[in-house]
């Protein structure tokens, strides 16, 4: 009998809207790595670097440190805004070259809550509000099925709640 295939987990959305929370959180429950844009960003040497080229080389480092976990069978947990179709194509591709399904999971958030998260310092993330709404206007809308998580409304239990029955369907 062969194994199940690896699981890629997908959390996306603006900046300030929870992804981070609710990937660690995730990751703790699940026993599964998490690979962040942020971290790899200043794991780099990247900070402050947020260029088209930058952008893609961080996307680009992220999903090969994916495909290393992928090709071990790893399911594996991704944090990242995957705001524009083409990084999401990199990643429905590299799933597919290590034959992992992909579970794709937006976490949202009012603007006024947003406002006041990314005047907060965090960890790794130096998204201000200004680059939310650079974001915000570049964002595409994903169209394929997925999970919406409102992070200002719905509590860090109900979010992982739904996140699980979510990914074991």
């Amino acid at each position: 009998m062969n194994p199940a295939p690896p699981l890629l987990i997908v959390i996306f959305g603006l900046p300030g809207t929870g992804k981070t929370t609710l990937a660690r959180e995730l990751s703790g429950r699940l026993h599964r790595p998490h690979l962040n844009t942020d971290r790899i960003r200043s794991d780099l040497g990247k900070k402050a670097r947020y260029k088209d080229t930058d952008k893609e080389f961080i996307y680009r480092e992220l999903l090969n440190e994916t495909g290393k976990l992928l090709e071990s069978g790893q399911s594996t947990i991704l944090d990242g805004t995957f705001y524009r179709e083409g990084l999401r194509r990199m990643v429905e591709a590299t799933a597919k070259r290590y034959h992992a399904r992909v579970k794709w999971i937006e976490v949202r958030a009012a603007e006024e809550v947003v406002k006041q998260r990314v005047s907060e310092k965090r960890e790794y993330s130096e998204a201000d509000y200004a680059v939310y709404l650079k974001v915000r206007d570049e964002f595409e809308l994903l169209a394929g099925a997925h999970l919406v998580l409102h992070s200002d409304s719905e509590s860090l239990p109900q979010m992982i709640e739904k996140t699980v029955k979510y990914c074991s369907s």
